[in-house]
């Protein structure tokens, strides 16, 4: 997010140097994954910003950096990144038109974007410092919240996007809303994908909610 942008590139060139960045991938176009990609990109001379033609088109002229440092990669399109071949794969779950994951086979992590996501109520590094009822629940309501069509999903053809993920044979899923999901957990993740359509989950905060925001906010 913008408000952060002192720290996230603090963070960022923490662990390298601006002049060495040369690939910049977002997935989706939302705030949270692109606050920060003009002050980034300007920062990182050497760097290409990897969207694609739906992301630019939905920036509109947010999007300051100029097109000759722009590259386009669409869902199941690659790139070369010198020693090897990044490969973009959309998730089953996805909460924009542009989204696409990102996959190496050279370490065989799977980069999920927003999707196999939880909510935490203490942040923590890997899945497994989670109950594991936890994160189940917390699963099937990031996933139903981000993508409210799941319930009325041609199961058939969505198990088909599952399969895609499945069969890269990921041996670590990262992503921007989850802890680290490696080990035996990661078969667990790619399950609980599968079931995601069928699960029910808690409403979201509404009105009532909101009110006693407010009159705690009143009362401070």
């Amino acid at each position: 997010m913008a408000e952060n942008r002192d720290q996230y590139l603090a963070d960022v060139f923490g662990l390298g140097d601006p002049a060495d960045v040369r690939w910049v991938f977002i997935s989706h176009d939302d705030v949270d994954h692109t606050g920060n990609l003009d002050a980034l990109i300007e920062a990182c001379p050497n760097a290409t910003a990897v969207l694609n033609w739906f992301i630019t088109e939905r920036m509109g002229a947010s999007l300051e950096v100029p097109p000759t440092r722009w590259g386009w990669v669409a869902d199941g399109e690659s790139f070369d990144v010198g020693d090897r071949r990044l490969h973009a794969v959309r998730p089953p779950i996805v909460d924009a038109p542009t989204t696409r994951g990102l996959y190496d086979p050279a370490t065989g992590v799977y980069w999920s974007s927003d999707s196999v996501a939880t909510p935490m109520l203490t942040p923590v590094r890997n899945v497994g410092e989670l109950d594991g009822e936890s994160w189940s629940e917390g699963r099937a309501t990031f996933d139903h919240h981000i993508s409210p069509w799941l319930g009325i999903v041609d199961d058939e053809r969505y198990q088909l996007t599952v399969d895609r993920i499945e069969s890269l044979q990921p041996h670590v899923i990262a992503g921007c809303h989850t802890p680290v999901i490696d080990g035996r957990n990661v078969d667990v993740a790619i399950e609980w994908a599968r079931r995601s359509p069928n699960r029910s989950v808690a409403p979201r905060p509404d009105q009532r909610v909101l009110h006693q925001i407010q009159q705690t906010l009143v009362a401070v």
